[in-house]
This record gives C-alpha cells, structure tokens and sequence, in this order.
C-alpha cells in the first residue's frame, strides 16, 4: 500500500493508479486542557486516477461542487513523486514456528513503535481471500470438493503452528540475524501436499509479492519467472516494483498484458475511469 499523508488527509493506492483520498479526524486526549492528541477515525472522500490529477487540479469543480483543498494538496503532491515510496513498516508481527521460535507467517505490520500497542494479540495467521485472488484448482480436487488453496494453505500454518500457537513483534533493522520468509511465509513444508499449496499460492500471489522490498535478486527472479501466469496483474502492479531481476521476463511479460489488453481483456475492475469518485 502506497500512502502519502498530511497532517489533515492521506491517500492510498495499491498500485500506483487509483488514490483513495481520506480526510483524517483526530480525537481528544488527556481530558480538558490537554494539548494531546491522537489519531481518530479516516473518513473516505474521493477516489482519483493519478491520470486525471492534472485536470482535477487545474479543474476543482465537479458537480458536486468544488474539490476540497486537502485534496488537492494531496493530489499536487503526487503528481511531482517517484513510486514507489521506501518501505517503512519495520515493526513487524510473526507467528512463531514452535519447533524454534523463528518466524513462521506475517501476521501484522506497523510503521511507528508506538502503534504495536495497538494491534490485537492475534496468532492466526490470514491467506489473501479466495474471492480477491482465486488460485486454479486442478479436475481431481474439484471431483473431491477440496477448499480453495487459500485456506487449505491457512489450515497449514495453523497446524504447523500447534495447539498453542505463540507470535510476537520483531523489529527488522535489529534482528538482522532473523531468517525472516522472503514472502511472509514460510516455504520449507514436510510433506509434499503443503509444499505444493504453498507453491501454488506464492505463485499465484508472485505479481503482488514483487512488490515487496528488501528481497534478493535470486528470490525476486523466480517470482518474476512465476508471475508470468498471471500477466494483466503484473501490469496492473508493475509501476510498484522496487527492483527488477530479469529486465527480458518482465518486458516479455508487459508486451502479453498490452496485447492482451489491447485485444479487449482487463487487468482488474475497480472504481472508474472518468475522474472523481465521491462517496
């Protein structure tokens, strides 16, 4: 998630082409008198495709009425960025592995240390919903009315977890001996079943996981040899990537999703294409 903020509104953007602007409200602290404040609630106010922040500059009326100044100081902001921005949730949360209390699956993230307080103290461990991305289930599974690999794959974790499944916060930059999963979750399965449904979803996931920074050349390479399954969403994705190990797979793998898409075929449906979205 890319997220750009001021002190009265953010906007976000999970690749780079459609903002969803909030305004921020923030809630009293301390009792009457008390100069501390913290943050409230996001309340949602637009959505805008960075291909129309020009003209919602130079144009501030809609039929709505006229585009609300937080958002256009946002908007003006993101037309002079490069993306993506520098990862900059460090603290993470991780589902232990009992056999050695390394990190087994990501469970949560946060940017300041302050907020780690906050999160719940969870140790499930959640796969990218079926209905967001839904993996091919082969003849035979569907014959047997198996579950999506998704959630075959989070029953795994939690298995792997044990009856009394432990997690805890870790910060990056001071565990640095940490073997942390380059994909935020752990690939070295017993039995050959969980290693396939790991591959399987990993490699379905491999167009957004390249979005992932700090991941080594030779990791980065065999998520861009997986991603090419999956085209129209390294398309959708491809502006977001920090780094690139092979320049001929990607390229390889642009030039189908333009044809693709040229021929009539869609990346994702998601808001729409004629400006601002007020809700």
């Amino acid at each position: 998630m890319q997220i750009a903020e001021s002190d009265q509104a953010r906007a976000l953007s999970m690749d780079g082409d459609l903002w969803e602007f909030q305004f921020i409200y923030a809630n009293a602290r301390g009792g009457q008198g008390s100069n501390s404040r913290q943050r409230g609630r996001f309340t949602r106010a637009a959505h805008i495709r960075h291909c129309d922040l020009a003209r919602v500059i130079e144009n501030p009326t809609t039929e709505e009425g006229e585009v609300d100044p937080r958002i256009l100081e946002l908007a003006r902001f993101l037309l002079g960025v490069r993306l993506p921005f520098a990862a900059a949730d460090r603290y993470e949360y991780w589902l232990l592995d009992p056999k050695d209390d390394s990190p087994l699956a990501l469970i949560f993230s946060c940017v300041d240390a302050s907020e780690m307080a906050s999160f719940p103290k969870l140790t499930d461990w959640t796969a990218l919903p079926a209905a967001v991305m839904p993996i091919e289930t082969s003849e035979v599974e569907r014959s047997r009315s198996y579950g999506p690999v998704n959630y075959r794959l989070e029953r795994c974790v939690a298995e792997r977890a044990g009856a009394k499944p432990r997690a805890t916060w870790f910060t990056r930059r001071y565990n640095e001996g940490e073997a942390f999963p380059p994909f935020l979750v752990r690939e070295d399965w017993e039995s050959e079943e969980q290693q396939d449904l790991c591959q399987r979803y990993l490699h379905r996931q491999a167009p957004r996981l390249l979005m992932l920074h700090g991941v080594s050349l030779e990791d980065r390479r065999r998520m861009e040899l997986a991603a090419k399954a999956n085209a129209l969403d390294v398309a959708r994705f491809y502006p977001l990537y920090p780094e690139i190990a092979d320049t001929d797979v990607m390229d390889k793998i642009r030039i189908e999703a333009r044809l693709r898409m040229a021929a009539g075929e869609t990346a994702y449906a998601m808001g729409r294409r004629d400006g601002v979205l007020y809700q």
